[in-house]
C-alpha cells in the first residue's frame, strides 16, 4: 500500500508556500472569533440562547453550518487547482475511496452513541426532557443529513487530509503532523460554549478525538475510517440529544437538563472508548507497523524526492 502522505508529492505539485495560505485563512477566523469573543466579553452561553429564541433552533443549526459548504468547497478548489492533486489521493492511498469503510466508521460510532444514550435515559429520566416535535425535527433531520457531512468532511480533509500531508511532506516524518493537527484541532473548539461551561479540561476531549482520528487516519493510510466516524459522531448527536450549552442547540428528540460536569464524561471517550474502538478498527483492519505509521518517516518515491526537496 502507498504511504498516505507521501501520495500528495507522487500524485500533485508540491510545494510548502502552496500549504500556508488554507491553513492562514481557516485558523485566523477561528483565532479573531475567540480574541473577539474574550475581547469584547461575551457570554456564549446566553447569546447562543437569545440567538435560539429569536431565529429558532433550526435556523441557527443551519446558520452554523452553511459555511462550511464554502470552506469544504474553497480547500477542494485549492487542492484541485493550486496543488493539482486529486480528490482520491487527498483521501486515501488506495486505488479508490473506500466507502465500506466510512460506512464501518458511521456505524461503529453511531450505534455506539445511541445504545450509550438509551441507557443513560432509562437509568436517568430525571436528566433529560422528551423534546420531539415532528416538524421541528423533520426539518432538522434535513438540515443534518445534509450539512453535517459537509461540516465534518471540512474539518477532516482539513486537518487529516490536507494539514496532515503538507506537515508530513515538510517534516518528512509522521509524529509532527499526527500531533500538530490533533492539537491544532483541539485548539479550533476554542470559542465552543462548552469550553465556557465546563472549563479549559473539556480540551481534553477535544485534543484526544484528534489524536484517535489522527491515529485510525496514519494507521489506516487514509482518510475513510475517520470521515465516518466523524460525521455519525456529528449527526447522531444533533439528531438524539440537545442542551443549552452546546455548541449545537437544536430540535433533536430529547434535551439534556442535567447539570454539566467536567468529569468523567470528558475522561472516559479518551481512555477508554477511543482504545476500544481503535482495537476493533484494528482486528477488521489487520492494522501492523504500529510504530512506523505513527511515528516513522515519511518516505517518498526518488522521482518526488528531488521536486520537493528543490522548493
Amino acid at each position: 500500500m502507498n504511504d498516505f502522505i507521501a501520495i500528495a508529492a507522487k500524485e500533485g505539485s508540491f510545494k510548502k508556500w502552496k500549504y500556508i495560505l488554507p491553513p492562514l485563512g481557516f485558523l485566523g477566523l477561528m483565532a479573531l472569533n475567540y480574541i473577539a469573543i474574550q475581547l469584547l466579553q461575551i457570554d456564549v452561553d446566553k447569546f447562543m440562547q437569545q440567538q435560539v429564541a429569536q431565529k429558532g433552533a433550526n435556523q441557527m443549526v443551519f446558520e452554523s453550518l452553511l459555511p462550511f459548504a464554502f470552506f469544504l468547497g474553497g480547500l477542494f478548489l485549492w487542492v484541485k487547482f493550486v496543488h493539482k492533486q486529486t480528490l482520491k489521493s487527498l483521501t486515501t492511498s488506495r486505488n479508490k475511496i473506500d466507502w465500506k469503510r466510512i460506512s464501518f466508521g458511521f456505524l461503529l460510532i453511531s450505534i455506539f452513541t445511541i445504545v450509550v444514550t438509551l441507557i443513560d435515559y432509562n437509568t436517568n429520566p430525571e436528566g433529560y426532557i422528551y423534546n420531539f416535535v415532528a416538524d421541528k425535527f423533520f426539518i432538522l433531520l434535513l438540515i443534518a443529513i445534509i450539512l453535517i457531512p459537509i461540516q465534518t468532511s471540512f474539518e477532516e480533509y482539513f486537518f487529516r487530509g490536507y494539514l496532515m500531508q503538507g506537515l508530513g511532506l515538510t517534516f518528512k516524518n509522521r509524529w509532527i503532523p499526527f500531533l500538530v493537527t490533533s492539537i491544532m484541532f483541539g485548539i479550533m473548539h476554542l470559542g465552543n460554549p462548552e469550553v465556557g461551561k465546563l472549563g479549559p479540561i473539556i480540551m481534553v476531549y477535544y485534543i484526544g478525538t484528534g489524536l484517535f482520528l489522527g491515529l485510525i487516519t496514519l494507521m489506516d493510510e487514509g482518510m475513510e475510517l475517520a470521515l465516518g466516524f466523524h460525521a455519525g459522531n456529528n449527526l447522531i448527536g444533533i439528531l438524539l440529544v440537545t442542551a443549552n450549552w452546546t455548541a449545537f442547540q437544536s430540535d433533536s428528540i430529547l434535551k439534556d437538563v442535567a447539570e454539566p460536569e467536567a468529569g468523567l464524561d470528558i475522561l472516559l471517550p479518551v481512555v477508554i472508548v477511543y482504545p476500544i474502538f481503535t482495537l476493533i478498527m484494528a482486528k477488521v483492519y489487520k492494522w501492523k507497523n504500529w510504530k512506523e505509521k505513527l511515528f516513522g518517516s515519511v518516505r517518498l518515491p526518488e522521482a518526488e524526492k528531488v521536486s520537493v526537496e528543490e522548493i
